[in-house]
């Protein structure tokens, strides 16, 4: 995992706006390279300084041992759940990077 691609993930974290989520493929397939674990590395090794809650598992669930933390943030930007997911249909997030 080189550093550009490190830096893309994690700018294409930070346009995610307030009230969206992607899922880690959403941001595999933005970044153009790599896959949703990779896209999981570096949220977990490099991701404390960007929204982080935004990202989600292609089902809607937060990430693993921040789900507390990340539903609340959710609910406080107006993210619609489904219990302890994030409602994909009406809160994904849609973008590319050019």
């Amino acid at each position: 995992m080189d550093d550009d691609y490190v830096e893309a993930v994690l700018s294409a974290v930070e346009q995610i706006p307030s009230g969206q989520v992607a899922s880690y493929g959403d941001l595999a397939e933005l970044v153009g390279r790599g896959g949703p674990r990779l896209v999981g590395r570096v949220m977990s090794t490099q991701g404390a300084g960007v929204p982080w809650w935004r990202v989600v598992r292609a089902d809607g669930r937060p990430a693993r041992g921040l789900e507390a933390t990340a539903l609340q943030r959710l609910r406080d930007e107006g993210v619609e759940l489904r219990g302890d997911r994030v409602d994909m249909r009406r809160s994904r997030w849609s973008a590319s990077l050019s």
